[in-house]
């Protein structure tokens, strides 16, 4: 039977964690600190032990699985290890070059090295996919076709405040995405922005009920092009992937925008790590507060003026007393990944988030289960 290590029991964890221990699965736990992740667990019962990447690779056996749900710079170390005992590997982090440099061996070796199956990265390549293959499938479909597309994912608090956000997790990450340049196209061109608060829109989303939100550009869209099989001869006028926020946003965090454009260093890093410790203090969530996430992704085709094909893939989801909808929606989509590996259904190598369409619509089928709201909204119907 395959022995399921399950690495890190942060904040974004439990939920899938239980949903793979309630199904059965031989699951081992492995943190940093086991009173941590004793209190973490909960009423889990599950072996736990101390994490330590020998003791993680001397105890893996050829056929095992590990994910990894602590920050980035071990999802790399962790995956190498598995590969050293012919195991497979999870995260839902995006694939950086040194995991996409491991391609060969996991191919070579058989190995599955599965990354971006959480929410953003995750979810949202299963409703570009679904959304890719049914235009494609539709009569609408030209390859003359003009071609919009937009994904826009955030984490929101539910019940809205002066700051307009509320963090998950250490705030530090949100942070250091402030201060990244973004590639996306917008009107048929490349368009480059180098702090997310230099192109801030408004984007109405197709909900239960339609809501405004403000969005920006994030990380590099480009790539991702390929990923969803958009043909290299298709007329693409706008491709972005990007962050949603409560109306409101850009005003609350001017200060925070002004502050972080003059860091610079090491003196720079220190204080962008202090800002992180007073956020954390000062909005984090409350005990039992719930929070929200509303993820919508779209695809739009266009003859000349008229939009021959445009439909949104819309998600909206808030936390309750068993957990956030930010954990939920990562950890449980985690835990459908290794269940596919589990099960042979995801090819070797290093891969993101599946394009299969049975695959998707049985993802989708659970992520259905765990939301409020979720719809493919027809705006040409």
């Amino acid at each position: 039977m395959t022995t399921i290590n399950w690495v890190g029991t942060g904040l974004s964890s439990i939920p899938g964690l239980r949903r793979l221990i309630d199904a059965g699965h031989k699951v081992v736990v492995w943190n940093r600190t086991v009173e941590k992740a004793k209190t973490a667990l909960g009423d889990l019962s599950v072996e736990i032990r101390a994490f330590d990447l020998d003791a993680l690779q001397e105890s893996l056996s050829a056929g095992d699985l590990a994910i990894s749900m602590l920050p980035g710079e071990w999802h790399v170390p962790i995956a190498k290890a598995c590969f050293a005992k012919n195991a497979h590997f999870v995260s839902s982090s995006y694939i950086s070059p040194e995991m996409a440099a491991l391609n060969n061996e996991a191919k070579k070796k058989g190995l599955c090295c599965v990354n971006e199956v959480g929410l953003d990265p995750g979810i949202d390549h299963l409703m570009a996919h679904w959304l890719v293959s049914d235009y494609r499938a539709s009569d609408a479909y030209d390859a003359n076709n003009d071609l919009s597309f937009i994904s826009y994912c955030g984490g929101i608090p539910k019940i809205p405040n002066d700051f307009r956000y509320k963090f998950s997790w250490s705030p530090l990450g949100v942070l250091k995405a402030l201060r990244s340049p973004s590639k996306s196209i917008r009107d048929f061109k490349p368009f480059d922005v180098s702090r997310p608060w230099d192109a801030i829109s408004s984007y109405d989303a197709p909900l239960e009920h339609s809501e405004s939100f403000e969005v920006y550009p994030n990380r590099d869209s480009l790539p991702f092009m390929a990923d969803y099989k958009f043909d290299p001869d298709w007329n693409v006028k706008t491709f972005v992937r990007g962050t949603l926020r409560l109306n409101g946003w850009a005003k609350a965090w001017e200060d925070i925008f002004a502050e972080i454009e003059t860091l610079k260093g090491a003196s720079g890093d220190a204080r962008l790590i202090e800002m992180s410790d007073g956020f954390w203090n000062a909005h984090a969530y409350d005990e039992g507060e719930p929070d929200r996430v509303v993820l919508c992704v779209a695809l739009k085709a266009e003859q000349g003026d008229k939009a021959v094909y445009h439909k949104t893939y819309a998600l909206d989801a808030w936390g309750d007393a068993e957990a956030t909808a930010m954990a939920k929606l990562v950890s449980i989509t985690v835990s459908l990944a290794v269940e596919a590996v589990v099960a042979g259904k995801i090819a070797a190598g290093v891969s993101s988030a599946p394009s299969d369409a049975t695959v998707v619509g049985d993802w989708m089928e659970t992520v259905d289960s765990i939301v409020q709201h979720l719809e493919v909204v027809d705006h040409t119907g």
